[in-house]
This record gives C-alpha cells, structure tokens and sequence, in this order.
C-alpha cells in the first residue's frame, strides 16, 4: 500500500448510551473488543456528534457538514443530503484511489437514486431504512429491504444481523488488502427492536431487568461482531495501517431510574436520545491508528464527528473534492501532540426547536420549545443539574448571540421539520 494511505474504517453504533461501553466503565456489559480499541489508542470524553437523532447525525457525519447547512434537520426529512448535491466520505476518498464499501444502516434516503451505490461506495450490504429486524422477516420491513448491491436478500438466510454485518465487513477486509479501502460499518445495534442474539441468553443471567439484559445482550453481540473485523484486520495483516473509528450515532433512550426502549444508559450524563443534553449528544468515542497516534491516551476537550471527514482525508494525503465546504477540522495535529489549540472554537446544535452552543467549559442551550434557557459549567457540573443562567447573564448573552452568528448561515428551520406540538420525544423509527 502507499505511503500516506492507511485504511479507513469507521464502526458506527446505533442508539448507543454513553455508560455501555467497558473503555467509559461499565462493569456490567463486557466489551473487550472495544475497549481494545481504546486501550491501542485515543478515547475521547467530549467526543460530540451532530444531532441527538439517527439520519441527521448520519448526514453530518459523512459529508464532514453541519446538516443544517443543506435543510437535513431529522428523521422526518431524509431527502436534502442528496437533493441539495452533497459530497459524503466515499466519493472524496474514492477520488484519491479508495476502493469503497458500506455495511448495514443506511438511513440516507431510501429512493433508488439515494443508494450508497450512488454515492462513491463501490460495495453495499445492508438496508436503507432507519431500523430493521435482527433475526427474521417482519412485515413492516417489507419496503426496507436487506440487500447486497442492489439485489433483496431474505433475512429467514441471513442470520443475526449484527453478526452478519461484523462477517460482512471481515470479508471486505479480507477480499481488499491491495488497495486501500474505505469502509463505513453502521451497526443498527442496540436499536429497537430489541432481540436476544443467539446463544446469549446465560451471558445476561447477571441482569435482573428483563429489558435492560436484552438490551446488554445486544451490546455484547456487537462487540463480538467489533472482534470480528478486527480479527480479520489482523490476520490479513491490516491492523497497523488502518485508522479506525468508533462511536454512536446518538445517546441511549433509557436511565437506570427508567428503564425504556433499547434501556442503553448515558450516566453520568443527563438526557437520553431527543436531547442536546450531553446524554443525547456525547458519545463512546475512539479512535486508533496504531504506529502513528498514541496508545492508551485520552483527549479531554471537545470533537465532533464532522472532524472525522476531515482528519481521514489528511491521513490520506487527499484533499476535499472541490467546491465542498467543511465544518469539521483534522484532528491530528492536536493527536500527534503537535499542536494544542483545541480543534474548535464551539460546537452547535440545532435540532427541532432545541438549540445549543458548547464552548470552552460552558454549554448554553434550549432543549425544546417549552424549556428554559439553560447554562451549564460541564467542568464542575457535568451532570447538567445546576443551571447558571440567572447568575451569569452576560454569558448566556455572548453564547446566545454566537449561537445566531453560526445559524444566520443556515437555511430557516423548515416547520415540516417539528414534531407534533414540538415534543422532545422523537418519534419511532
């Protein structure tokens, strides 16, 4: 392989909550796959994405954007990322010699013309829906398709679906080891619905709650499927040149207090899934290069997952197609120790009527239209109990007014983006 062309290869979870991953400390679900990635190279512990939702995180992820900028604000509205011309992960590296592949949830569009096909990825296992059964056909994902390509696979012959994904990106590991590839692996796990993998039935009996040792029991399928990748990485040789990602598209939905839904907890952190609290927004979080950035390293101050686009094509010599405006910055100068000027100046949401800026230590925010102005030090209180707001009237000035300085550059929120009545509760899937 070429000098300056490592692979890349992204692993994205679905739904899941800060707290249910061994590298953020859980002792109650173990994720040795995981943690190795963490252990062989840099955890993040303000690692944010871009929405506290699937398909707009998705879209900011891979185009390297704020998905404001193009109108794709939620799940409600899946068609601006294409319709407005964007350039995704694929199409920049596939223009720098990449052979492309993507695994599992797409969530992009579910048109033949939103195909990931159509869209810089060479290969294509997987669904373009938002959510999908684990084991089994379901009527309701009759129009939501598993397919290789663009040919309908029944999933009565595809096995758990988390499994078959890890096995699906192995094999492209395995079939790409001449070329350097691109390959985007978007687990839909733990999402609902919640479905015990097979033969992990006596692995959660440690669980008391019925619904939280499914939910743990997904996580752990997940994590084999992770060993799996990364046993193929290491048998074709790989692992050393290959830059690897790891983190959830959004935060879990349930508390211990309240176990709900997919029951994935983001304690310490307040909120769930729907928020721009930090439980809705920051996530489990890694990265590894081995050979090139530390090992065993954490990284305290604020990153995005738009950094993701552009740190990949630095560690690929490559540069953004033309015409293609980023929002996310390459992080390697402040990973290699070269530089220690945090990657960002803030970071923002905007997502139904919530908003919020973090900047520095300070976090201003709206989480919905009936809520207050919120302020928060995240370096004395993480937690998000103690709003500042009143006490501190010239910061929530400053952060409200650099808040409408980056959203002045976005489109108006379409009101076809708002839930009924504006709630903070997401709609299912």
């Amino acid at each position: 392989m070429p000098v300056g062309k490592p692979n890349i290869l992204i692993l994205l979870a679905d739904d899941l909550g800060w707290a249910d991953v061994g590298f953020n400390g859980s002792k109650e679900i173990p994720t040795p796959n995981l943690n190795s990635l963490a252990a062989n190279g840099i955890r993040f512990t303000a690692g944010y994405v871009t929405a506290p939702q699937c398909s707009p995180t998705r879209a900011g992820l891979l185009t390297g954007r704020y998905q404001q900028r193009f109108g794709h604000e939620n799940n409600n509205y899946l068609l601006a990322c294409f319709q407005t011309g964007q350039k995704i992960f694929a199409e920049h590296l596939k223009a720098s010699g990449y052979v492309t592949g993507m695994v599992g949830k797409w969530h992009l569009g579910s048109t033949p013309s939103d195909h990931p096909q159509k869209h810089g990825f060479d290969e294509f296992f997987g669904f373009q829906g938002g959510g999908h059964g684990y084991l089994g056909t379901r009527p309701q994902d009759a129009g939501n398709p598993l397919m290789r390509g663009t040919t309908t696979i029944s999933p009565d012959d595809a096995g758990y679906l988390t499994t078959t994904f890890g096995s699906e990106a192995a094999s492209f590991i395995e079939r790409h080891t001449d070329q350097p590839w691109f390959l985007y692996t978007a687990f839909n796990a733990p999402h609902l619905p919640q479905t015990m993998p097979p033969g992990c039935e006596d692995k959660v009996k440690h669980i008391a709650n019925p619904k939280r040792a499914l939910c743990a029991a997904m996580i752990m399928s997940l994590d084999d499927a992770v060993g799996e990748i990364l046993k193929a990485l290491r048998a074709t040789g790989q692992e050393d040149r290959t830059l690897i990602v790891f983190l959830s598209d959004n935060g879990g939905t349930g508390t211990p207090e309240k176990i709900i839904k997919n029951c994935s907890f983001n304690v310490p952190y307040r909120g769930v899934k729907g928020d721009v609290y930090e439980g809705g927004i920051r996530e489990p979080f890694v990265i590894q290069w081995k050979g090139r950035l530390p090992a065993g390293k954490t990284f305290d101050t604020p990153v995005s997952s738009l950094d993701l686009l552009p740190t990949a094509l630095a560690a690929a010599g490559a540069k953004p197609l033309p015409e293609t405006e980023l929002d996310g910055v390459n992080l390697l100068p402040q990973l290699l120790g070269e530089s220690k000027k945090p990657p960002h100046d803030a970071l923002f949401w905007r997502w139904q009527s919530a908003k919020a800026v973090r900047q520095g230590d300070w976090k201003w925010m709206v989480n919905n239209s009936r809520a207050p102005v919120e302020l928060f030090n995240l370096a004395d209180d993480p937690s998000e109990k103690n709003n500042l707001a009143d006490r501190e009237p010239a910061r929530v000035k400053a952060l409200s007014a650099l808040f409408e300085e980056w959203n002045a550059k976005n489109p108006p929120l379409n009101p076809a983006h708002l839930f009924k009545e504006d709630s903070s509760e997401p709609p299912a899937k």
